[in-house]
C-alpha cells in the first residue's frame, strides 16, 4: 500500500475528519503536526506544485490575523509569500494529504479519497 502523509492540525475539525477517513484506509500513514514541524521550503514548493497551484497564495489561509498583519494581500513576491508561510505555519491551509505522487487539501475531507 502507498505511503500517505497528512499535514495535520489537531485543533481543526476538517483535519481531524480527514485523518479519520485516512486511518480507515491504511496503516502506512505519517502524521505531521505542521504547526510544530513546519514543512521546509522545498516541501512547501513541492506541495504547491503537486496541488497544481500557480501561486503560494492559493495555499494560504487568508482569513488569519497574521495574513492581515503582514499585509500579505498586497505582497506579489512568491518568495515572500513562501517565507511568510514558513515563518507562520498557521497560514498554511489544512489538512494537506500526500499520496501516490499527488496532493489534495481535505476540504471537504472526502476530497482526499480521490488520491488514495
Amino acid at each position: 500500500m502507498t505511503d500517505i502523509t497528512i499535514f495535520h492540525n489537531t485543533r481543526c475539525s476538517k483535519s481531524r475528519a480527514t485523518l479519520a477517513l485516512i486511518e480507515d484506509k491504511t496503516d502506512n500513514l505519517t502524521i505531521v503536526d505542521y504547526l510544530k514541524n513546519p514543512p521546509t521550503l522545498a516541501e512547501l514548493s513541492n506541495i504547491i506544485a503537486l496541488l497544481g497551484f500557480t501561486s503560494a497564495r492559493q495555499l494560504m489561509r487568508t482569513g488569519e490575523a497574521v495574513y492581515k498583519e503582514l499585509q500579505l494581500s498586497e505582497e506579489q513576491d512568491e518568495k515572500q509569500l513562501l517565507q511568510a508561510m514558513l515563518d507562520n505555519p498557521k497560514l498554511i491551509e489544512r489538512p494537506i494529504v500526500l499520496a501516490n505522487g499527488k496532493a489534495k487539501i481535505g476540504r471537504p475531507p472526502e476530497s482526499v479519497l480521490t488520491i488514495l
